[in-house]
């Protein structure tokens, strides 16, 4: 018999996953063509084509026991240099391999800060909505998951709720920037505001509270936006960063995690996140992927086509009735459904061949999420359903 608590993650499932799933079955019944399939952000664009000839030249030139094997818990030391060198250079930072830990993608980078730092009971602030993989990931360590409520007009902070729910518990706050669902940017200003009032709160419970910014949207971003490198603005920040959209790897699990050496405890958190890799079971991230990003690390994918998709489905939605803010980065966007059972709603949807995921997913009833990480024939091809699916509610 399995765990109560796997009985409860079998029987509660990913809604995401669940309508990816349900969305397979539908385009083999009608055809792949006909099916608008915006549920799963599994980027569309194929890797830069560095990394398929980075791939030959590893396979061909390195010690085959290297390139498959074991090295330290953090990661090759060369490939953690590189990376530090690619961000001190992009943000103005100043750190070396010790201030790297390679892990298996942006989970892997949160789960191992998470297992580092929390005792059962600790509470951690997420700021709705969010992205609900977060409850499971503190769920396995046994934290308490303090939710603040959404800010509707622009989707950024509710700072006066943060404030009201930041106690003595609090051990840590989760930040996701860019956004997902929403695709909206935390300024440069939220982000002051934000690290200034945890400094008062360190100060007036006397202990540390730590910040993790979940980053794997960075570059994501659309013109005229930018991301502020939190480590400059509060030092007990963990910064987890995936290669899985930017170079569009999201099954080879890559990526790093952050730890700026001004960290409260920082040789002993360091110590014990090498640690964390091991025991959770990942022991090192992929061997071989980390070779390839010692060489792509400054490549990306062609982003551009996600911003080409988000112009021509923002503008249509809006057309159709819609209420959305526009996106600022990633390839998801929040619209608000024209009733507030968001559940009933994304199930209409497929009446029209639409698969969306609800935005109580994400801890924000009443909304839903639409990744258009597709081909911009799938988006414009789903534009009349919107606009067939608006109208059937309008029309009520």
């Amino acid at each position: 018999m399995i765990s109560k608590k796997m009985s409860e993650l079998v029987k509660n499932g990913s809604a995401i996953r669940a309508m990816f799933e349900e969305g397979k079955i539908m385009a083999e019944k009608y055809g792949k063509e006909n099916i608008y399939d915006f549920s799963l952000g599994n980027p569309y664009v194929n890797p830069p084509e560095s990394v398929k000839n980075v791939i030959f030249d590893i396979i061909k030139n390195e010690p085959e026991t290297f390139v498959h094997g074991y090295m330290n818990n953090c990661g090759y030391e060369d490939v953690r240099v590189k990376i530090a060198k690619s961000v001190n250079k992009k943000y103005d930072t100043n750190f070396d391999e010790n201030n790297i830990i390679m892990t298996v993608g942006a989970a892997g980078a949160l789960n191992i800060a998470l297992k580092t730092i929390i005792n059962p009971g600790d509470e951690v602030i997420l700021f709705a909505p969010y992205f609900g993989e977060y409850n499971n990931y503190l769920s396995n360590y046994d934290a308490v998951p303090i939710v603040v409520k959404p800010d509707f007009e622009r989707f950024s902070i509710n700072f006066d709720d943060f404030e009201k729910k930041l106690s003595s518990k609090t051990k840590a706050v989760i930040i996701n920037n860019p956004n997902n669902p929403t695709g909206m940017v935390y300024s440069q200003e939220d982000i002051e505001k934000l690290t200034s009032i945890l400094e008062n709160k360190q100060i007036e419970f006397e202990n540390s509270i730590y910040l993790i910014s979940d980053e794997p949207y960075r570059e994501l971003i659309f013109e005229g936006n930018s991301i502020p490198y939190l480590t400059k603005f509060y030092k007990n920040t963990f910064v987890g960063y995936s290669y899985s959209k930017t170079l569009s790897l999201p099954g080879e699990r890559i990526g790093y995690l952050v730890v700026p050496s001004e960290m409260d405890d920082y040789e002993e958190i360091f110590g014990a996140l090498g640690v964390a890799n091991r025991i959770l079971g990942y022991v090192n991230a992929p061997s071989l992927f980390q070779r390839v990003i010692a060489e792509c690390v400054d490549d990306t994918a062609d982003l551009s086509v996600y911003e080409e998709n988000k112009n021509i489905l923002f503008s249509a939605l809006k057309r159709y009735g819609y209420e959305c803010i526009e996106p600022k980065g990633t390839f998801y966007m929040f619209p608000k459904c024209f009733i507030q059972d968001d559940k009933a709603f994304c199930e209409k949807a497929k009446e029209f061949r639409i698969i969306i995921v609800p935005g109580s997913t994400f801890a924000c009833p009443g909304y839903f999420r639409i990744a258009y990480c597709v081909d911009k024939k799938t988006v414009i091809n789903s534009l009349d359903s919107f606009k067939i699916l608006a109208e059937s509610f309008l029309r009520a």
